[in-house]
């Protein structure tokens, strides 16, 4: 029964690690999906590699569905810049 439950627990991590290696890649496209739309450098992950004007540091980050970082702030002067500067293609990236 040992090697039983060995082999169960082997076959269970394996898939779960499938299942997260699966989610990692899917979520990776998306990003890069949307960086490339945006016409943005991206990192190894997809994410748009920008400079942050509200934080004034790099960033590497996903997008949204309209091409918007997702760290965006409605509210906020900066960030209402930073996507102004993402359209018309003279954000500053890395």
């Amino acid at each position: 029964m040992a090697d039983d439950e060995r082999l169960g627990r082997f076959i269970k991590s394996t898939l779960q690690s499938a299942g997260r290696q699966l989610s990692d890649a899917k979520r990776a496209y998306r990003n890069g999906k949307r960086s490339a739309r945006a016409g943005l450098p991206r990192d190894e992950e997809g994410r748009a590699r920008i400079v942050c004007r509200r934080h004034a540091e790099y960033r590497a980050t996903a997008m949204d569905e309209e091409a918007r970082p997702v760290c965006f702030d409605a509210e906020h002067p900066d960030c209402q810049g930073c996507v102004e500067d993402i359209r018309d293609g003279t954000i500053e990236t890395w």
